[in-house]
């Protein structure tokens, strides 16, 4: 494979999943960890990807935000429209981190009498600035690699609430393995937001379904909505339909 052809992969991947990790990059690619990280390290210098300790992340997590960073942001619009839909007046909604939530809470109807709790101080922004609806920030150890709060403080919030809709982004979903993550500690963040509700819903874009990280957050059964940008009636979900509401 070309150098061009090479690195065209790794920026896929990271706006795809928006942190790789080099050890993955060079097994996917067949690679040393040496030429990955000179790969990494031009890109870097190049403007297009943030190189961080063992990968890279997405332009989209560089504050502040470029709209035409965030990868796929039409799609993500759709899935923040569908996520609305779930949403009533009164009810109490926790919400992950990420540029598919920060679009959800660009959406959110000034209107909306609810009340929103948030790992991520960039959600809790958007929404406090655009609504009128209470935002309640959960605290703790920020991740500046995803840009949520995460760790023990947190956790332990959590299991002081009891929400009626969870809405989390999803790094990767397949129908074996269910939905995983790369990072040790938001899986463990997102485990406990599960736990917190009574429902859960996944926004996901059609490219990350059928795709596998390293680190299991759930089996598709703990959830009750799958909304990605894709008809409910596609094909290609045929089988998510089988073990979850698609939306």
């Amino acid at each position: 494979m070309l150098k061009e052809e090479r690195q065209a992969f790794i920026i896929h991947q990271i706006n795809l999943h928006n942190k790789v990790l080099s050890s993955d990059l060079s097994a996917q690619l067949n690679v040393s960890e040496d030429t990955i990280r000179r790969d990494l390290n031009e890109l870097a210098e190049n403007g297009k990807v943030l190189k961080v300790y063992g990968g890279a992340l997405s332009k989209s997590f560089q504050y502040p935000f470029r709209e035409n960073h965030v990868y796929a942001r039409d799609a993500k619009k759709q899935l923040a429209g569908k996520a609305l839909k779930l949403i009533q007046n009164g009810m109490t909604v926790l919400a992950g981190g990420g540029t598919t939530m920060l679009e959800l809470a660009r959406s959110v109807p000034e209107n909306l009498e609810c009340t929103f709790f948030t790992i991520s101080p960039l959600v809790a922004l958007e929404m406090a600035e655009r609504t009128k609806a209470e935002v309640i920030l959960i605290g703790g150890q920020l991740s500046r690699s995803t840009n949520i709060c995460i760790g023990a403080q947190v956790i332990n919030q959590l299991s002081e609430i009891r929400a009626d809709l969870c809405l989390l982004g999803a790094n990767s979903l397949a129908i074996e393995e269910g939905v995983t993550d790369s990072d040790w500690e938001v899986v463990q963040v997102k485990k406990a937001m599960l736990r917190s509700a009574n429902k859960t819903a996944i926004l996901s874009i059609a490219e990350k379904l059928n795709s596998v990280q390293k680190m299991k957050v759930c089996s598709l059964n703990a959830i009750a909505y799958l909304i990605t940008d894709l008809d409910p009636e596609h094909r290609s979900l045929a089988k998510f339909s089988q073990l979850v509401d698609v939306i």
